[in-house]
């Protein structure tokens, strides 16, 4: 084995860590896999929070699989139950290897199961694919390895997936009918415009009839798409493209995501979703045993939001200064005043992660409840938008055609 292991070539690999002194630092690390690098950060002193391989141009993927959140989810689960019942890592992943069908996952667990071989901890093997584990996940497995709890910690990360996908498919599920309606009434005005009323135009011109108002101002509107629909199209392009690169520029995506946060009844949403995910996240690296820094610097990460990330940071960096969690956190002016009282019950006692668990339940019903009211409200909006569409379409026309009888009645 130390043969095969001393033939393997090496490669550079970029990472993001916590030094000694609790600042985050990046740089670039050589070793045989992704797990020996961990392990060399570790034993440099530094807390890694993402270790991933350079790539070359030719390697270089423009769009990231991720492993759905379900199989990692269920193979925490299956992992946990095996140790539970004593069987040894390498077997209960060779056995979970065999019965996984999902062929990314397979990769990652077949290259687990190698740098675990290779002498590598289970959590450095992990780290080493953040396309299926996420900071936090590798975060709460290296506390884990330490304190002697994988198992029980395995079916706490399952527990947290689990609670996270259910509820990402209750919105997913709730905006599907809604969705489909506003992609019918765009077909609809399309279909409209380019064929349908085209058609209409030739009829009208035929009979030299003078044309109502709505008529005028809808042929008028047809006619400019079926003529500029390529500009039209190009536009649309140009938008998208633009939202996407401002999404990937760090600035961009903090004003986009500070407008959205400001957005009527959408923002409040999104504020429930963040909160829950940190308290979720949060409550579960620290009842794991991570040091809060480090915890605070990984929940920023699974944020997903750059506001609450800079906010979590300079939380981060106030607490090192010695101001504590709780007077930081309520400086920064985005957590409501149940989530404040939470975390300053939960520092003065002693029982944040509790504190947390319980303010992840609460805001996991309110996101429910804010689920069900933005769905409400914008259901009956996309279907009065469509009947208001296709209503004008009709009053255009019906107005010409009685318009073009009562001239040809008067003649």
């Amino acid at each position: 084995m130390s043969t095969d292991k001393a033939t393997r070539p090496t490669a550079k690999f970029h990472f993001s860590a916590l030094n000694a002194e609790g600042h985050k630092v990046t740089g670039t690390e050589e070793a045989e896999t992704a797990g020996a690098a961990h392990l060399a950060l570790l034993e440099r002193g530094y807390q890694p929070l993402e270790v991933t391989e350079k790539k070359s141009v030719l390697k270089f993927e423009i769009v990231k699989k991720k492993v759905p959140r379900k199989d990692v989810g269920h193979f925490s689960r299956q992992l946990a139950v095996f140790m539970r019942a004593g069987i040894p890592i390498m077997e209960a992943m060779e056995v979970i290897l065999e019965e996984t069908s999902q062929k990314l996952m397979r990769k990652v667990i077949q290259s687990m199961i190698e740098d675990l071989r290779a002498g590598d901890t289970f959590a450095g093997a992990a780290a080493t694919h953040p396309e299926a584990f996420p900071s936090y996940y590798v975060g709460i497995l290296e506390s884990a390895e330490m304190t002697g709890s994988l198992d029980s910690s395995l079916n706490q990360l399952a527990d947290y997936i689990d609670r996270d996908t259910e509820a990402r498919s209750k919105f997913v599920s709730a905006m599907v009918y809604p969705g489909i309606v506003l992609v019918m009434s765009v077909v609809v005005v399309f279909v409209l415009a380019v064929f349908v009323l085209p058609r209409f135009v030739t009829f009208f011109n035929s009979l030299n009839a003078k044309l109502p108002l709505p008529t005028r101002l809808l042929l008028g509107m047809s006619a400019f798409v079926s003529k500029w629909w390529w500009a039209l199209f190009l536009l649309l392009l140009v938008a998208v493209g633009g939202f996407i690169a401002t999404l990937r520029a760090p600035k961009g995506r903090a004003f986009l995501d500070k407008m959205a946060l400001r957005t009527p009844v959408l923002g409040d949403l999104i504020q429930a979703a963040v909160l829950e995910r940190i308290c979720r996240v949060l409550s579960s690296m620290v009842r794991a045993g991570v040091d809060l820094p480090r915890a605070l610097t990984v929940t920023a990460d699974s944020t997903n939001n750059a506001v609450y990330h800079d906010a979590l940071e300079h939380i981060r960096e106030q607490m090192m200064e010695g101001k504590g969690l709780a007077g930081p956190l309520a400086e920064t002016g985005l957590f409501p005043g149940a989530a404040r009282q939470m975390f300053r019950v939960g520092e003065e006692t002693g029982t944040l992660d509790q504190q947390l668990e319980v303010a992840a339940e609460y805001y996991s019903r309110d996101l429910d409840e804010k689920v069900k009211r933005f769905t409400s409200l914008f259901e009956p909006a996309v279907i009065i938008f469509m009947g208001v569409v296709v209503g004008f379409v009709a009053v255009a026309l019906i107005s010409a055609m009685y318009g073009i009888y009562s001239q040809v009645k008067v003649s």
